[in-house]
């Protein structure tokens, strides 16, 4: 094993959708575990393929244009390579600020359209990867003192990068830059550590998922205190809960403690009183995020419940024992409804179904044999794609890998597939462009930045110039 070290990362995109939407920038820096930075950050724009339109709202956010990640980006391919060789490189701890929910997901449809492992970057050799977001959101509920907290203008908790960095003057110079957006990070997770070490060294640990499955388990089922993004401002996005049954994944389903399962199904009842008796209904769609499924391996920032009996724990989320053993009891009233609520968990998906095989990642695990090609596609030129004819197992990987001839080595294409692509790539911008346009419209209405929405409907009149 080597010297562990961290990677802040962030990432600037098309748009939101990590299946759908590319990289446009990226950016980071590596530190030892002390924060001490090590060589030079890495800053890097890649270049949007002419495959795709972007959101006006994220390129006027960014200032990132298409046009200039043509002239100034390295390829998706390029990018993948460095990552992989570069950068997220063995005992690396990769984190970012809500990069397990957001950038995460865009390295591993980026690294599934370029034949790498989308996962083995995530654990293998060493690697773990951590997320500062719910970090903040804890030590805000649970160890606040040390640290100014921002609000928005009607005094809700918002822990907004930008915002925590500026009532710490904590220099961000450019928010939404993404290397200036790593700078921030690092210093807003030095001032945790140094401000709230025993907790920052806690949370640190739970990049391991048997360090959560020891607290969160139906072995020994236990409330324990949760942050999460899902639980509302209200009460600083904490609050306690308890594991209840198996979910999908491996993974668990928690009950949020604040809420008592009784008076819940009473107001349901009064509202639709068929609505619990009609089997086609989702329960779950009105009991969410009551009941919410808890990821080991997503570094949820998880704590024993006693955490709350000192420096006033309880008070600071509204909560205490009375109230938490009240609605424990009227959860185990109810079996039945944790057992619909798990059947609900287990049968559908709540991701959004991929619409062509770079958006299929999730669909299911590549089989062995064909892994082997993968790695042997990575290392092939136009002239040897152009010869490669494997006999795929999985079907999702003949047309990934006509995508990446097209995007990549253009001239390794026969004739037919030349034209199979052009079909693809007209389907896939025809479906992003009402959308595209829209937001143009609205944004040309409001009078926003005349050099971006000009570049960007160059952009649209140049894809439709090649053959679009």
């Amino acid at each position: 094993m080597g010297t562990p070290s961290f990677f802040f990362y962030d990432l600037e995109t098309s748009g939101l959708s990590g299946s759908d939407d590319r990289i446009m920038q990226f950016a980071g820096r590596r530190t030892n575990l002390n924060l001490e930075p090590i060589g030079e950050p890495v800053n890097i724009l890649v270049k949007l393929n002419d495959d795709t339109l972007p959101s006006p709202a994220a390129i006027l956010t960014t200032k990132i244009t298409p046009q200039k990640t043509q002239e100034e980006g390295i390829t998706e391919r390029e990018l993948a390579k460095t990552l992989i060789e570069d950068i997220f490189t063995p005992d690396t701890i990769i984190l970012g600020f809500n990069s397990i929910r957001f950038d995460d997901k865009f390295i591993q449809h980026l690294f599934w359209r370029n034949f790498y492992d989308a996962y083995e970057w995530q654990w293998k050799d060493g690697r773990s990867r951590w997320d500062m977001l719910d970090v903040v959101r804890l030590t805000r509920s649970l160890r606040p003192e040390g640290i100014n907290w921002p609000t928005t203008e009607d005094g809700k908790p918002t822990n907004r990068l930008e915002l925590i960095t500026k009532v710490n003057g904590i220099s961000h110079e450019s928010a939404h830059d993404a290397l200036s957006d790593v700078n921030a990070l690092i210093d807003v997770t030095r001032l945790i550590r140094e401000r709230q070490p025993k907790l920052f060294s806690y949370l640190f640990k739970l990049r391991d998922k048997r360090e959560v499955k020891a607290l969160v388990n139906l072995e020994n089922p236990q409330p324990f205190a949760y942050a999460s993004g899902r639980y509302g401002s209200e009460h600083n996005f904490t609050t306690v809960c308890v594991p209840v049954s198996p979910s999908k994944n491996g993974n668990i389903l928690v009950y949020d403690l604040r809420y008592n399962l009784d008076e819940l199904l009473d107001s349901l009842k009064k509202q639709a009183p068929d609505y619990i008796a009609n089997p086609d209904v989702k329960l779950r769609d009105y009991l969410f995020p009551k009941f919410k499924e808890l990821a080991y391996n997503r570094c949820p920032a998880v704590a024993p419940i006693g955490v709350l009996d000192s420096q006033n724990g309880w008070d600071k989320i509204e909560l205490n024992q009375e109230v938490i053993e009240k609605n424990y009891a009227s959860l185990q009233k109810h079996p039945e409804i944790i057992e619909r609520i798990k059947s609900e968990q287990l049968t559908d998906k709540y991701d959004k179904p991929a619409v062509d095989s770079e958006t299929a990642l999730y669909d299911s695990f590549v089989p062995d044999n064909d892994r082997v090609r993968l790695a042997a596609i990575r290392d092939m030129d136009a002239n040897a794609l152009a010869d490669f004819h494997p006999n795929f197992t999985d079907e999702r990987l003949p047309d990934l890998l006509l995508h990446y001839k097209a995007k990549n080595f253009p001239e390794s294409l026969a004739e037919d597939e030349a034209e199979r692509w052009q079909v693809y790539r007209a389907a896939r911008l025809n479906r992003q462009a009402p959308i595209f346009l829209a937001e143009l419209q609205k944004f040309e209405q409001q009078g926003a930045d005349d050099f971006i929405l000009e570049e960007l409907k160059l952009w649209y009149e140049s894809l439709q110039d090649s053959d679009y």
